[in-house]
């Protein structure tokens, strides 16, 4: 390990055994004014979101935005932390959190600023020290977020931005100093990480991809649904996590709301990602475009058929695709990671739920009905750490945010997150 990286471990450690003292309602004070921070400069970091990764410049600013109101709401949350009495026959008798220590974040390049700040935010306010590593690409995103914390007032070594690679990773989980790590990423990444970490006796939490259904049912507001669908598809070059994936469409209303969802689609035109009116820019790498390609490929040789071509137009630009896909197509085990959605017809309720329920990954659905039964239907059969009922997925810092199956473990965001890295400590005694 390089000594620069070493040392900031070290230092991270040692920030940690004063930080930890720290008292919640002063680090909020903390937490407030780096959401201020974020808010005033949101032009200006969001200009290197989209210098990164392409993200239209209207949606990275409203991603920095997004980062300050969830800080907001950390710096006013109710402090879970504090030691809870519990009845007994004893004379001490409650239950304390303690922090673990240096947490290690590894997280991706979609959400620049969301992503880091999403995990690090409620562990910081929970006693912990941070250590970044980051995408690759965004390093300048992780430095800029480091700059954050240390203009906000926080102590040296309580955020640190480390530019290593991934070969680095398991060299720095398994220090001493790193007590847990939360990572973001494609599953096979957390694999790994998770398996170092389960190694080392060190807590680890995962948010990994997802092939979100996005079930239009036949007494659904179809004009409503199919504008909502083709940006729960599109936003961010389709490169989210909880992006719609599989519009499962009920067969009653295939006729009408397909003409619809295509003509919405269709409106999704890469576009200069400076531009404030541009809806979809080009794909964060040609790499990552080259890898879409190969997968839509691999959908049509097993059996899809097109309804909006995939048309490349650039080293990381599409026309946005659209393919109908059945079941036992291969495609429906990955996820797609870009400008690319599935269209699959189920006959009734039931048939929609199967399609949903069967792939690998369980994060987040969306189903669109009127019928408060129907609803409840799917809201209680439904494979996945979050239902969302006529509307899109987006994360909200109010609620936790995390999957199932192989979409990962753990909760980010809400104050359950609060808990993600602590240690309950019960004290017994007369």
């Amino acid at each position: 390990m390089e000594q620069s990286i070493e040392n900031k471990l070290i230092k991270a450690d040692h920030t940690f055994s004063e930080w930890k003292k720290v008292s919640f309602e002063e680090k909020q004070k903390l937490i407030a004014k780096a959401a201020d921070i974020l808010k005033n400069n949101a032009e200006e970091y969001g200009a290197i979101i989209t210098k990164e990764m392409n993200k239209p410049i209207s949606q990275a600013i409203a991603e920095v935005e997004k980062c300050s109101s969830m800080m907001k709401y950390y710096a006013d949350a109710e402090n879970i932390l504090q030691p809870e009495k519990i009845e007994s026959e004893y004379k001490f008798s409650e239950v304390r959190y303690i922090p673990k220590g240096v947490i290690l974040g590894v997280m991706p390049w979609n959400f620049p600023f969301w992503q880091v700040l999403r995990f690090a935010t409620p562990a910081i306010l929970a006693g912990n020290t941070v250590v970044l590593k980051h995408a690759s690409i965004c390093f300048g995103s992780g430095n800029k977020i480091e700059e954050v914390f240390k203009e906000a007032g926080f102590p040296e070594g309580v955020f640190q931005n480390l530019e290593v690679g991934h070969k680095e990773v398991k060299e720095i989980l398994e220090h001493d100093a790193v007590k847990g790590v939360s990572l973001t990423g494609s599953g096979k990444a957390g694999g790994e990480v998770a398996s170092i970490a389960g190694l080392n006796i060190k807590k680890s939490l995962l948010e990994l991809g997802g092939s979100d259904a996005f079930i239009i049912l036949d007494d659904a507001d179809l004009n409503e649904a199919a504008r909502v669908g083709a940006l729960a598809r599109l936003q961010n070059c389709g490169q989210t996590c909880v992006a719609a994936k599989r519009f499962i469409i009920e067969d009653k209303v295939e006729a009408e709301f397909l003409p619809k969802f295509i003509e919405e689609y269709k409106k999704f035109v890469p576009g200069n990602p400076m531009n404030r009116e541009t809806k979809i820019g080009g794909m964060a790498r040609p790499d990552l475009a080259d890898d879409l390609e190969k997968q839509y490929q691999k959908a049509l040789d097993n059996g899809a058929e097109v309804i909006l071509p995939l048309e490349r137009i650039s080293e990381n630009e599409f026309h946005p695709g659209l393919i109908r896909v059945k079941e036992g197509n291969p495609i429906l085990q990955e996820e797609l990671f870009g400008p690319l959605g599935m269209v699959m017809i189920a006959k009734d309720d039931r048939e929609a739920l199967k399609l949903a329920n069967d792939i690998p990954f369980g994060l987040s659905n969306s189903v669109w009905t009127d019928d408060k039964d129907r609803q409840q239907f799917f809201i209680e059969e439904l494979e996945s750490g979050t239902v969302n009922i006529n509307r899109m997925t987006s994360s909200d810092p109010r609620f936790p945010f995390g999957g199932t199956k192989a979409s990962g473990y753990g909760t980010e965001l809400s104050l359950i997150a609060l808990k993600e890295f602590v240690t309950p400590k019960t004290i017994v005694g007369n």
